[in-house]
């Protein structure tokens, strides 16, 4: 495989240059460009990593938990999260918080498009400044076990 990668280097004049472990330097995403410009002015690879989303359009399932910065917010959040869905219509059937007020969870009916919906409630969850974090997550009830020894 070197010898393969070598020559694409040579036909395209591709010259790697290597920091003195012998890698690209990794810089988190929120670093200052000026201070990566340093870098790459002293001659080193930088390689940027990039933002980790966690929640999947395919993880969506009706289901969305949320943690809030500060529990004084909870009754807030939670009306102007069923106002946006129900603009966007995007129906709730379950609404519950947790004893502390911190923690909640949604569980919207599906409808035609469900990709549709969760880029629509995951772009208005990420934005809002009092959700610390969310996740799609359905919250599968209890189901009583049939008892096989009858």
């Amino acid at each position: 495989m070197s010898k393969k990668r070598n020559t694409y280097k040579e036909f395209f004049g591709i010259q790697e240059q290597m920091n003195n472990n012998g890698g690209a330097v990794r810089v988190p995403k929120d670093t200052d460009p000026n201070k990566i410009k340093d870098l790459t002015d002293k001659g080193l690879d930088v390689e940027l990593e990039e933002a980790q989303l966690i929640n999947n359009i395919t993880d969506y399932k009706g289901g969305v938990q949320y943690m809030l910065r500060d529990a004084a917010m909870a009754d807030n959040v939670a009306e102007e999260i069923k106002q946006f869905a129900i603009k966007k219509k995007i129906y709730p059937v379950k609404h519950t918080k947790s004893r502390s007020g911190k923690a909640g969870y949604f569980y919207f009916r599906l409808g035609d498009d469900p990709a549709k919906e969760s880029q629509q409630l995951q772009g208005y969850l990420s934005q809002k400044p009092e959700i610390k974090y969310f996740r799609f997550k359905t919250m599968e009830e209890q189901r009583p076990t049939q008892n096989r020894n009858i």
